[in-house]
């Protein structure tokens, strides 16, 4: 199937559960039920919680994906329920080849105490992803176990990451970013690596045409503690998928069609051996992900009779049980950041940065977000004016900018 005919077909066969991503275990209990796949407990959490692998196919080359090895990184968690939903709805040369040639093995929630609190780390306060050889906690002997046992051909390692990242030295917001992993201090290239990297070029054919310029490279140095390198070097070829941002998609619905697209793609492609025609240079021409993207980005602002720019950042703050989250912003740098870009940016030229005490009156409904209303401060919570010749033109608040 052509990448346009997945696209349609992935509004069919979406798991409409999903809206946003701080869901809970019990709530990938109550799907998995919904589905006639095999699947089984393959282990508890720390805290007791069962996780579930799913098996599709019966082919003699064997894929295993795993999700929410960080508690908060629930993107790819989303994109395997649609997938599965995919191959429950749709029987054609397409999936049968898939089913037929591979052994697909999802392991869709592998850190269900992180996602519980939608933290990264384990009850254990681990990182699992740095556990690969002390192996501390329950999940990561699990991962090490089903490693062992069913021998992957390819292991996908499905992660989010900072949506601040860019796609090279631009502007771009990197939405996708790829690493075939190192498995030596080196970061040489053996048969292992060299066929994650081509299943790599093959998925990112696929976003080229469809997220120009979006798609980044995650840094490969080695670390010896974490699992995509130790994967890489016990024989199993290992694609890490990192989703980043994608604008406004504060939820990453459109993220979550982009990981179901390029998963399918990546088992067509691993089917039909169409991924050894690729080569190294494709791989090292996808732009090398940077750090130079604020959430906003105020340029040419006076701050107290200096021309400057203003890079604001945004966190998200967990509420209540987990279920919702609210920003908390910082003012990260002031001065010189014409080297920078923001997701959104406003060009405050001939504008005063000014503290919020002469605009009370329109502040009524955000007063739970303003600790403070005195001067613009580096580190400090980003709450102010922009003014044109005493004239308000733009309020930001917590961050954000709000209408004035």
């Amino acid at each position: 199937m052509t990448s346009e005919e997945l696209f349609s077909v992935f509004e069919q066969c979406k798991n409409l559960f999903f809206t946003k991503r701080r869901f809970k275990h019990g709530d990938v209990v109550k799907l998995l039920e919904g589905h006639s796949f095999e699947k089984e407990v393959v282990g508890q959490s720390f805290e007791g919680k069962d996780i579930f692998k799913v098996k599709l196919g019966h082919g003699k080359r064997h894929v295993l994906l795993w999700s929410q090895m960080h508690g908060n990184e629930a993107t790819a968690t989303m994109a395997i329920f649609d997938i599965l939903g995919f191959f429950q709805k749709t029987d054609n040369a397409f999936t049968q080849q898939i089913l037929s040639d591979l052994t697909l093995h999802f392991v869709p929630m592998l850190n269900p105490d992180g996602a519980e609190r939608f933290i990264r780390r384990t009850a254990q306060q681990i990182d699992m992803n740095r556990d690969a050889v002390a192996l501390a906690c329950p999940e990561s002997k699990l991962l090490k176990k089903l490693q062992s046992e069913l021998k992957p051909e390819f292991s996908f390692n499905l992660h989010d990451q900072n949506v601040r990242y860019s796609a090279g030295q631009t502007r771009n917001q990197a939405a996708i970013s790829f690493l075939a992993t190192a498995y030596n201090e080196a970061t040489e290239w053996n048969e292992n690596r060299t066929k994650a990297m081509q299943v790599i070029c093959e998925m990112n054919a696929c976003l080229s045409t469809i997220i120009p310029d979006k798609v980044g490279r995650f840094s490969d140095e080695f670390e010896p503690r974490a699992f995509g390198d130790n994967i890489q070097k016990w024989g199993s070829s290992l694609m890490l998928i990192e989703s980043g941002g994608y604008g406004n998609d504060l939820e990453k619905m459109y993220l979550r069609k982009l990981n179901f697209l390029i998963i399918l793609k990546a088992f067509e492609s691993i089917c039909s051996n169409k991924y050894e025609s690729r080569v190294l240079s494709e791989y090292e021409d996808i732009p090398a992900n940077e750090k130079c993207l604020f959430d906003l980005l105020i340029r040419n602002a006076e701050v107290e009779g200096v021309q400057m720019d203003i890079g604001i950042n945004l966190d998200e703050v967990n509420t209540e049980h987990a279920t919702s989250f609210e920003f908390m912003s910082v003012v990260e740098d002031m001065g010189d950041l014409s080297t920078f870009w923001g997701i959104q940016e406003i060009d405050a030229k001939g504008m005063k940065a000014e503290p919020l005490n002469r605009f009370l009156e329109k502040l009524t409904n955000y007063s739970r977000s303003i600790e403070a209303i005195g001067r613009l401060e580096f580190e400090k919570k980003a709450n102010f004016a922009l003014t044109q010749n005493g004239i308000l033109r733009h309020l930001i608040i917590n961050g954000e900018q709000v209408p004035v």
